[in-house]
C-alpha cells in the first residue's frame, strides 16, 4: 500500500507475516493496468468450450455460470452480458466470459487460441474496455465457482474451477504460467510447494505481491522458495515432514481410542479407514467438532494438528535449468525413493531467468548465451532417464499439441502413490517464435507434430496389471522438422551467425529427435 515510510517496526510484530509469510490475495488487487489491447468478448459467438481460460498464462480471463437466483442479484447499473448456458444440467443457468481489464497483460493467446468460427474473442482498445471492470469485478467476486456439471477432468470442465494462481509476474503470453494455473485449480486447495529459483520463483514471489489466493473457506496453495539447487531436498523434506505428523496423528488416536466418548470412537475410527484426502475433508470438521467436546484431554493433542488431519498434495516445480542441471542431483535422489511427491518441470530449454544461456535442455542448433553459434550436443532425455527406475510415475506434456493430455496427466500423476515426474513444453519468450508469445499455443503444436517433443505417460500401475506401462501420445512427421526450427529465432538465426554450420546443426539436431523417439517407440512395444 506505499505505507512503509509511516509503520513502526511494532506494526509487523503483530501480523502474522512475522514469521516470514507473504500476505495472499494481493496481485488481482495491483490492478496494474499494463495492456494496451484486452480482448472483447462478443458472445453471439460464443462455442463455450472455455479453451480461452485454459490457455490465459494470468488467469484474467474466466468462464462462469450464472443461476437464476445469481442474476436475480446484481445491481441495478452493471450489466453482465451472458448467453444460455450449454450442456446437460445447466438449464436455467446462464454463461459468460469475463475479462479482468485493469489485470489482463495483452499477450493475445485467448483470441489466438479461440476456436470459433467467427472469433468470439477479439482484442480492443483497453480504454473502451475499462468501462465494464465494474461487470467483471462483480461477477469475479460475487459469482460461485461451480464444478458439479462438467467433468473436471476434461477442458471445459477444469475451467469452472477457481484457480489458486493468478495475475502472476510472469511475462504476457508466458509458456510456463498456464500449467502452473492448471495444476492450482485441480489440486490448489491442498497443494504444498517447494518452487526452485527460477523464472517460476520471481513470478511467484516478488515481495510484497505474489499470484497465490486463500479462498472463503481459507483453503489455498502454500508455497515456499529454497535454493536453485536443493528444490527437490526441500520438497522431499516438506513430505516427510508431512508423513511423520500424519504418523504421529495415527499414534495419538491408537493410543486414547478406547478411552473416548463412542460418538468420537466413531468418527475416529472412520477417519483411520478414509483412504484418500476427499474422505478425510468430509470427516475433518464433524472430527474437529467432537475432538473439542471431548472430556479427554490426551485425544485433544489432535488439535495441535489440525492443518494435517487432510493430506496434502506435494510439489516441486522448477524449470529445466534446476531439473536438468544444477538441481538434477537432488531430484535424483528424489526419485530413487518412494515418497508420493509431484515434481513439475517447466522445460523451456534454456535458463531463461538469467538471461538465456544453455542448459542440458537445450537442443543441438539452439542459440543461447555459452552456446553463441549452436548448441553441439543433443538434449538430455530426462524423461528416459527416470523411467528407468520402473517405479516413477514419467509424462512429457504440452499444452498446445494436446489440451487433455496435459489433464490426464497432471490427474494421473498426482494419484500415483509415489514420486511422479511431469515435463512440460514451455515456450519462452527466448525462443523467438514468429509472430511473438501469442502464437506459443501454435508453436507448441507444430513442436510435437515434427517429432521434436514427444508426448507420452509412463505409468507404473498398469503394468501391475500386465500392461505396457508407457503411452505414447503423439506421431511424429520427422518431414515436418526443419520448418519448425526455421519458425524460432534461436535457430534461425543460425543462418547469419554461424551459415556454414547450419545445415549440419539442423540435421544432428533432427537425428537426435528421431533417436528420442526411437528409444521410446521400444519402450512401448
Amino acid at each position: 500500500h506505499l505505507d512503509g515510510y509511516d509503520l513502526p517496526v511494532s506494526t509487523f510484530l503483530d501480523e502474522p507475516l512475522f514469521h516470514g509469510g507473504f500476505k495472499t490475495n494481493v496481485a488481482f488487487e495491483e490492478r496494474r493496468n499494463i495492456a494496451t489491447l484486452v480482448p472483447n468478448w462478443i458472445k453471439e459467438n460464443c462455442i463455450q468450450c472455455n479453451r480461452c481460460s485454459f490457455v490465459c498464462p494470468h488467469a484474467t480471463i474466466r468462464p462462469f455460470l450464472i443461476s437464476a437466483e445469481e442474476k436475480a442479484k446484481i445491481p441495478a447499473g452493471i450489466e453482465v452480458e451472458t448467453i444460455k448456458a450449454i450442456g446437460k444440467g445447466v438449464e436455467g443457468y446462464e454463461f459468460t466470459i469475463q475479462v479482468s481489464q485493469e489485470n489482463c497483460v495483452g499477450c493475445g493467446l485467448c483470441a489466438v487460441e479461440c476456436p470459433a468460427k467467427e472469433k468470439a474473442l477479439v482484442m480492443n482498445d483497453v480504454k473502451e474496455e475499462l468501462a465494464k471492470v465494474p461487470e467483471s469485478d462483480y461477477v469475479y467476486n460475487n459469482i460461485t465457482y461451480k464444478t458439479d456439471f462438467f467433468p473436471i477432468n476434461q477442458v471445459k470442465g477444469s475451467q469452472f474451477l477457481r484457480p489458486y494462481f493468478e495475475n502472476s509476474g510472469a511475462c504476457p503470453g508466458c509458456g510456463e504460467t498456464p500449467y502452473y494455473k492448471l495444476m492450482s485449480q485441480l489440486f490448489g486447495k491442498d497443494a504444498m510447494i517447494a518452487n526452485a529459483t527460477g523464472c517460476s520463483s520471481i513470478y511467484c514471489g516478488s515481495m510484497p505481491s505474489n499470484p497465490f489466493v486463500i479462498d472463503d473457506n481459507g483453503h489455498g496453495p502454500a508455497w515456499g522458495n529454497s535454493l536453485f539447487e536443493d528444490d527437490a531436498e526441500f520438497g522431499f523434506g516438506m513430505r516427510l515432514a508431512q508423513n511423520f505428523k500424519r504418523e504421529h496423528i495415527k499414534q495419538i488416536i491408537e493410543d486414547n481410542i478406547k478411552d473416548v466418548e463412542e460418538s468420537l470412537k466413531v468418527v475416529l475410527n472412520n477417519y483411520l479407514a478414509c483412504a484418500n484426502r476427499e474422505e478425510e475433508k468430509a470427516l475433518k470438521d464433524e472430527l474437529v467438532k467432537e475432538l473439542k467436546a471431548s472430556s479427554n484431554e490426551n485425544i485433544k493433542e489432535l488439535l495441535d494438528y489440525e492443518g494435517y488431519l487432510v493430506d496434502k498434495s506435494q510439489w516441486m516445480i522448477g524449470g529445466d535449468g534446476w531439473a536438468y542441471d544444477i538441481g538434477y542431483g537432488g531430484l535424483d535422489h528424489v526419485l530413487a525413493n518412494n515418497l508420493n511427491v509431484n515434481i513439475l518441470v517447466l522445460d523451456t530449454e534454456v535458463y531463461s531467468n538469467t538471461g538465456g544461456q544453455s542448459s542440458k535442455s537445450s537442443q543441438a542448433g539452439s542459440i543461447a548465451k555459452f552456446a553463441a553459434s549452436g548448441k553441439e550436443v543433443a538434449k538430455k532425455d530426462l524423461a528416459q532417464i527416470a523411467m528407468t527406475y520402473g517405479h516413477v510415475y514419467v509424462a512429457q506434456v504440452s499444452m498446445g499439441a494436446n489440451q487433455a493430455q496435459v489433464i490426464k496427466a497432471m490427474n494421473e500423476a498426482e494419484s500415483y502413490d509415489g514420486p511422479s515426474l511431469i515435463i512440460a513444453y514451455s515456450p519462452c519468450i527466448e525462443h523467438g517464435i514468429k509472430g511473438g508469445l501469442m502464437n506459443h499455443q501454435t508453436s507448441q503444436k507444430r513442436a510435437v507434430e515434427c517429432g521434436y517433443f514427444n508426448l507420452f505417460r509412463f505409468d507404473p500401475r498398469l503394468e501391475e496389471e500386465g500392461k505396457n506401462p508407457l503411452q505414447v501420445d503423439s506421431k511424429p512427421n520427422f518431414d515436418l522438422f526443419v520448418d519448425f526450427l526455421s519458425s524460432e529465432t534461436r535457430f534461425s538465426q543460425l543462418s547469419r551467425i554461424n551459415p556454414d554450420n547450419m545445415e549440419r546443426l539442423f540435421n544432428k539436431s533432427k537425428a537426435d529427435a528421431i533417436k528420442r523417439h526411437n528409444r521410446l517407440m521400444k519402450l512401448a512395444q
